[in-house]
Protein backbone atom coordinates (compact mmCIF):
# COMPACT_ATOMS: atom_id res chain seq x y z
CA UNK A 1 0.00 0.00 0.00
CA UNK A 2 1.28 2.91 -1.24
CA UNK A 3 0.95 6.33 1.00
CA UNK A 4 0.49 9.78 -0.92
CA UNK A 5 1.50 12.83 1.60
CA UNK A 6 0.78 16.37 0.12
CA UNK A 7 3.04 18.95 1.25
CA UNK A 8 2.12 22.28 0.51
CA UNK A 9 3.90 25.62 1.40
CA UNK A 10 3.95 27.08 4.64
CA UNK A 11 2.80 30.92 2.61
CA UNK A 12 0.17 28.40 1.46
CA UNK A 13 -1.23 27.57 4.47
CA UNK A 14 -0.72 31.01 6.37
CA UNK A 15 -3.25 32.62 3.37
CA UNK A 16 -5.98 29.78 4.04
CA UNK A 17 -5.76 30.51 7.29
CA UNK A 18 -5.67 34.38 6.75
CA UNK A 19 -8.90 33.96 4.67
CA UNK A 20 -10.67 31.66 6.67
CA UNK A 21 -10.30 33.50 9.64
CA UNK A 22 -11.45 36.66 7.63
CA UNK A 23 -14.68 34.81 6.16
CA UNK A 24 -15.53 33.70 10.29
CA UNK A 25 -14.82 37.54 11.27
CA UNK A 26 -17.24 38.74 8.27
CA UNK A 27 -19.82 36.23 9.05
CA UNK A 28 -19.73 37.29 12.90
CA UNK A 29 -19.87 41.15 12.25
CA UNK A 30 -22.77 40.42 9.50
CA UNK A 31 -24.33 38.51 12.05
CA UNK A 32 -24.48 41.02 14.70
CA UNK A 33 -25.32 43.74 12.43
CA UNK A 34 -28.63 41.52 11.87
CA UNK A 35 -29.38 41.33 15.35
CA UNK A 36 -28.66 45.27 16.09
CA UNK A 37 -30.96 45.82 13.29
CA UNK A 38 -33.32 43.47 14.14
CA UNK A 39 -33.63 44.42 17.49
CA UNK A 40 -34.36 48.33 16.35
CA UNK A 41 -36.94 47.54 14.42
CA UNK A 42 -38.48 45.60 17.31
CA UNK A 43 -37.90 48.60 19.45
CA UNK A 44 -39.26 51.09 16.89
CA UNK A 45 -42.88 49.07 16.57
CA UNK A 46 -42.93 48.58 20.61
CA UNK A 47 -42.80 52.66 20.65
CA UNK A 48 -45.23 53.18 17.84
CA UNK A 49 -47.58 50.38 19.55
CA UNK A 50 -46.94 52.71 23.14
CA UNK A 51 -47.43 56.05 21.55
CA UNK A 52 -51.16 54.59 19.73
CA UNK A 53 -51.79 53.38 23.14
CA UNK A 54 -51.27 56.62 24.78
CA UNK A 55 -53.00 58.60 22.29
CA UNK A 56 -55.99 55.44 22.46
CA UNK A 57 -56.13 56.11 26.53
CA UNK A 58 -56.37 59.69 26.02
CA UNK A 59 -58.55 60.46 23.47
CA UNK A 60 -60.93 57.31 22.40
CA UNK A 61 -64.63 58.28 22.93
CA UNK A 62 -67.54 55.89 22.62
CA UNK A 63 -68.69 55.78 19.38
CA UNK A 64 -65.36 57.42 18.58
CA UNK A 65 -62.16 55.47 18.22
CA UNK A 66 -59.23 57.48 17.30
CA UNK A 67 -56.98 55.78 14.57
CA UNK A 68 -53.09 56.56 15.27
CA UNK A 69 -50.76 56.20 12.01
CA UNK A 70 -48.52 56.82 10.72
CA UNK A 71 -46.13 57.37 13.43
CA UNK A 72 -42.64 58.24 13.02
CA UNK A 73 -39.67 58.39 15.61
CA UNK A 74 -36.23 60.27 16.01
CA UNK A 75 -34.66 59.39 19.05
CA UNK A 76 -36.81 61.25 21.93
CA UNK A 77 -38.91 62.52 19.66
CA UNK A 78 -42.01 61.27 17.52
CA UNK A 79 -44.87 62.36 15.55
CA UNK A 80 -48.22 60.57 15.44
CA UNK A 81 -50.89 61.61 12.93
CA UNK A 82 -54.32 60.67 14.11
CA UNK A 83 -58.31 60.64 12.69
CA UNK A 84 -61.19 60.32 14.61
CA UNK A 85 -64.81 61.02 12.97
CA UNK A 86 -64.53 64.00 10.73
CA UNK A 87 -61.35 65.65 12.76
CA UNK A 88 -57.64 65.11 12.54
CA UNK A 89 -53.95 66.49 13.95
CA UNK A 90 -50.36 65.47 14.47
CA UNK A 91 -49.28 64.93 17.83
CA UNK A 92 -45.76 65.65 18.98
CA UNK A 93 -44.52 63.72 21.75
CA UNK A 94 -40.89 63.30 23.77
CA UNK A 95 -39.57 60.43 25.39
CA UNK A 96 -38.16 61.30 29.29
CA UNK A 97 -36.80 58.67 31.16
CA UNK A 98 -38.40 55.11 28.50
CA UNK A 99 -42.01 57.53 28.90
CA UNK A 100 -43.73 58.59 26.02
CA UNK A 101 -45.44 61.99 26.78
CA UNK A 102 -47.39 64.65 24.34
CA UNK A 103 -45.58 67.97 23.85
CA UNK A 104 -47.56 69.56 21.73
CA UNK A 105 -51.16 68.87 19.46
CA UNK A 106 -51.10 70.95 15.87
CA UNK A 107 -52.58 70.05 12.13
CA UNK A 108 -49.85 71.23 9.93
CA UNK A 109 -47.85 73.50 12.30
CA UNK A 110 -45.26 70.74 13.24
CA UNK A 111 -44.66 69.10 9.74
CA UNK A 112 -41.21 71.14 8.80
CA UNK A 113 -37.92 70.84 10.07
CA UNK A 114 -38.62 74.57 11.38
CA UNK A 115 -41.60 74.64 13.12
CA UNK A 116 -40.33 71.31 15.23
CA UNK A 117 -36.83 73.58 15.97
CA UNK A 118 -39.06 75.83 17.54
CA UNK A 119 -41.10 72.98 19.32
CA UNK A 120 -37.45 72.12 20.99
CA UNK A 121 -37.07 69.12 18.97
CA UNK A 122 -32.70 68.97 18.31
CA UNK A 123 -31.76 69.73 14.81
CA UNK A 124 -30.60 65.91 13.75
CA UNK A 125 -33.88 64.45 15.48
CA UNK A 126 -36.30 67.44 13.99
CA UNK A 127 -34.61 66.79 10.43
CA UNK A 128 -35.86 62.86 10.36
CA UNK A 129 -39.00 63.54 11.56
CA UNK A 130 -39.97 65.77 9.02
CA UNK A 131 -38.37 63.78 6.21
CA UNK A 132 -39.60 60.68 7.64
CA UNK A 133 -43.47 62.28 8.56
CA UNK A 134 -43.17 63.09 4.28
CA UNK A 135 -42.60 60.08 3.03
CA UNK A 136 -44.74 58.04 5.49
CA UNK A 137 -47.48 60.63 4.36
CA UNK A 138 -47.30 60.04 0.62
CA UNK A 139 -47.72 56.60 1.54
CA UNK A 140 -50.98 57.25 3.30
CA UNK A 141 -54.64 57.34 1.65
CA UNK A 142 -54.27 61.59 0.42
CA UNK A 143 -57.95 62.25 1.85
CA UNK A 144 -56.60 60.88 5.33
CA UNK A 145 -54.03 62.85 5.25
CA UNK A 146 -56.07 66.30 4.27
CA UNK A 147 -57.47 65.23 7.52
CA UNK A 148 -54.15 66.13 9.77
CA UNK A 149 -54.37 69.65 8.32
CA UNK A 150 -57.67 70.10 10.36
CA UNK A 151 -56.63 70.53 14.02
CA UNK A 152 -56.26 74.82 14.20
CA UNK A 153 -53.64 76.20 15.87
CA UNK A 154 -51.15 74.60 18.68
CA UNK A 155 -51.96 73.35 21.51
CA UNK A 156 -48.81 73.00 24.10
CA UNK A 157 -49.01 70.11 26.88
CA UNK A 158 -45.64 70.75 28.18
CA UNK A 159 -47.64 71.78 31.47
CA UNK A 160 -49.85 69.10 31.41
CA UNK A 161 -49.59 65.77 33.99
CA UNK A 162 -46.05 64.57 34.26
CA UNK A 163 -45.31 60.84 33.53
CA UNK A 164 -47.45 59.42 36.69
CA UNK A 165 -50.74 61.18 35.18
CA UNK A 166 -52.25 59.24 32.18
CA UNK A 167 -51.00 61.25 29.24
CA UNK A 168 -47.70 59.21 29.89
CA UNK A 169 -46.82 55.09 29.23
CA UNK A 170 -43.66 53.99 30.18
CA UNK A 171 -42.08 52.60 27.09
CA UNK A 172 -40.73 48.78 27.13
Amino acid sequence: MVRTIMVVPVRRCSGLIKTSLLIKTSLGALSLMLILLTGNAARAADAEADIARLLHGMFDKPGAALEVAPVVIAGDFAIADWTQGEMGGRALLRRKQAVWAITLCAGDGIKSREALRQAGVPEQEAASLARDLAAAESKADPQRVAMFSRFEGLVTMEGAPDPAHSNALPTK
